[in-house]
């Protein structure tokens, strides 16, 4: 059995710090893994601001209310389900991410969870494991999945190493020439094909 493996934020729906960035015009907010490899660095980054500016959890969860998933998103998700089994593998936290999951069918996502105090203040961040993503590629081998994976971002270069096969989805060029062993695409329907590309079942669109 194929199973596709699917990063969440940039390839599924917005990057939600970048929106929260916007919402609250703190340029700061807008960094992601496609710029700072180093996710502690970042998440550190994110909560040293958050606090500076007194703000918590129900300001971050007011814009993603508003937020969609990405135009295509949804189709897409149907269309790979129908011909994979999907996981979502991401970085979000479940705290910000349900609202989005809702819109996309409940594909089942495995991420981080956020330590939240008493008055919503973002206090620290609990990882599932050290390289997340990559750990969840290989896990899925040992129970014989071949697996199919798909990414935008530094943090996703593990986990499509890992991979059968790994491919890039609409990530930056810095990404993309950084690691030219992965395909890179920049629509639904060339990412389609890719999939259909890596799979070993005679499948069609």
């Amino acid at each position: 059995m194929e199973l596709a493996c699917l990063d969440l934020e940039g390839v599924l729906i917005p990057e939600i710090w970048i929106a929260f960035a916007e919402k609250t015009g703190i340029d700061a907010l807008k960094a992601t893994t496609r710029d700072v490899p180093d996710y502690d660095v970042l998440m550190r980054q994110r909560l040293r601001i958050l606090d500076e500016y007194g703000l918590k959890l129900p300001d971050i969860q007011a814009v993603i209310a508003e937020l969609e998933p990405l135009p295509g998103a949804v189709e897409f998700v149907n269309w790979l389900r129908e011909r994979f089994q999907l996981v979502i593998l991401s970085d979000t936290f479940y705290e910000f991410a349900m609202p989005l999951m809702r819109q996309l069918g409940h594909p089942t996502l495995l991420c981080h969870k956020l330590e939240v105090d008493a008055e919503g203040r973002v206090v620290d961040y609990k990882l599932r494991q050290r390289d997340p993503k990559r750990q969840s590629v290989r896990a899925f081998q040992l129970l014989n999945y071949r697996v199919i994976a798909a990414g935008d971002s530094y943090n996703d270069t593990t986990m499509l190493a890992q991979a059968e096969q790994g491919i890039l989805f609409h990530a930056p060029d810095n990404v993309i020439a950084e690691f030219p062993q992965f395909p890179a695409v920049h629509t639904y329907d060339d990412l389609k094909k890719a999939f259909l590309q890596a799979s070993e079942r005679p499948l069609s669109l």
